[in-house]
């Protein structure tokens, strides 16, 4: 996914004096990472991200479906590393024409450092075979800091609303503590008090995700059930390709397209890289460069809205190279 890559390049490149001159380093971490050297996420590219880096962006890494031994996911690593508790994921519709409102503006606010990804797994021999068990982590503190950060983004849009997604009628103590810990941001904090808080069980949030989209502003959920609302809330845009996200904690943010590394067409020049340009533009936004973010998202939603340069995922038939010039042409 070179091109891919670069976009996150050539799209911050071409804003020009919109941001400071920017720097780049290349860091390793992945499945090819790990076939060369055994180790997924070295610790040269965590030390050089601590100390000479502002920012990241994090391109499109596979990782295998199978255990592997000795492997584990690098961006589930590196969240971990750099404290980036908040996984920031914005689904936004292009409107038919520019000022019209989008058919979809959400965002999913996704814990990013506990949940079932605290990696805690055994399998035993027990009475009936084989048994595989997963420990579930659900901190005060950590739901504390998702919370606070979910509730920020919700007073700074116009509808003010926060949705908490949980399934604490079946997971009442792990799904409790989140939701009554995010539920006493405001009163702790003492900020906050003009969000409305609605709540929505994980399943049938889903499903109204789909059948009335608009009824959502921002969503704060849990590690798991964010990564699988943010997927899904994808398909109401037309596809993964289009989606972007920051992984952000209190020092440091990290650019990431949401779609993963599409290993079925690896190396076609076909990849969609507007996720990538999105996630250039969204890291931007957080750093305070909200003149040179906002030009990226009008470049794109313009080649969107045109419809003649789009990859397959899009029904289109341009290449990665294509869209990738066409919004740089728009810039």
């Amino acid at each position: 996914m070179v091109l891919a890559r670069r976009s996150f390049r050539e799209a911050i490149i071409a804003l020009g004096s919109d941001i400071p001159k920017p720097e780049f380093v290349n860091l390793s971490a992945g499945w090819e990472t790990f076939n060369k050297t055994g180790v997924a996420l070295p610790k040269e590219t965590v030390e050089v991200l601590k100390s000479e880096c502002d920012c990241a962006l994090f391109g499109s890494v596979s990782s295998p479906s199978t255990k592997v031994a000795g492997y584990s996911s690098p961006i589930v690593a590196l969240r971990k590393e750099l404290d980036l508790y908040a996984n920031i994921r914005p689904v936004v519709g292009v409107a038919a024409k520019a000022g019209d409102k989008p058919p979809v503006d959400l965002i999913v606010v996704r814990e990013n450092t506990e949940c079932l990804y605290v990696k805690q797994e055994q399998q035993i021999e027990g009475p009936n075979g084989k048994e595989a068990r997963a420990t579930r982590l659900i901190t005060e503190r950590a739901s504390r800091r998702i919370g606070e950060m979910a509730f920020k983004l919700a007073e700074a849009r116009p509808a003010k609303q926060l949705h908490i997604i949980h399934k604490s009628n079946v997971l009442s103590i792990t799904d409790g503590l989140f939701r009554e810990t995010v539920r006493g941001v405001p009163a702790l904090s003492g900020k906050y008090g003009d969000v409305t808080i609605q709540e929505q069980l994980v399943d049938s949030a889903v499903y109204r995700l789909f059948r009335e989209p608009e009824i959502f502003d921002v969503m704060v959920a849990p590690n798991l059930y964010g990564d699988i609302i943010s997927d899904a809330a994808a398909a109401l845009v037309g596809s993964l390709g289009l989606i972007p996200s920051i992984n952000a904690g209190d020092d440091f943010v990290m650019g990431e397209p949401v779609h993963g590394s599409a290993p079925d067409i690896e190396g076609k020049g076909i990849a969609n890289p507007i996720a990538s340009i999105r996630s250039a533009a969204l890291m931007l936004r957080h750093l305070g460069y909200t003149k040179g973010a906002d030009r990226l998202d009008v470049a794109v939603d313009q080649v969107i809205r045109e419809g003649r340069f789009l990859t397959p995922d899009l029904k289109g038939k341009s290449t990665t190279r294509e869209v990738l010039d066409a919004v740089l042409g728009k810039l």
